[in-house]
């Protein structure tokens, strides 16, 4: 049983958003942290997406990461 799993969504060297809900459905973590979703050259990913494909399936918790530095 997995408690909390942080995934990673920055494309393209990680998953996009369906990839990681995708991974979620697999493993049901009961809370999930996106992280790491700023790409670059279009790779950026959308947590309010993952989080809407997640569902039920899991917790998702938001964080920015980024602060206001990361603007």
């Amino acid at each position: 049983d997995i408690d909390v799993a942080f995934l990673c969504m920055n494309l393209p060297f990680t998953m996009d958003a369906k990839q990681a809900a995708s991974a979620v459905a697999e493993f049901r973590p009961a809370y999930v942290y996106p992280y790491h979703y700023r790409g670059r050259d279009n790779g950026t990913q959308d947590p309010a997406e993952f989080a809407a494909l997640v569902g039920d399936a899991a917790q998702v918790k938001v964080h920015d990461w980024y602060g206001k530095s990361g603007s």
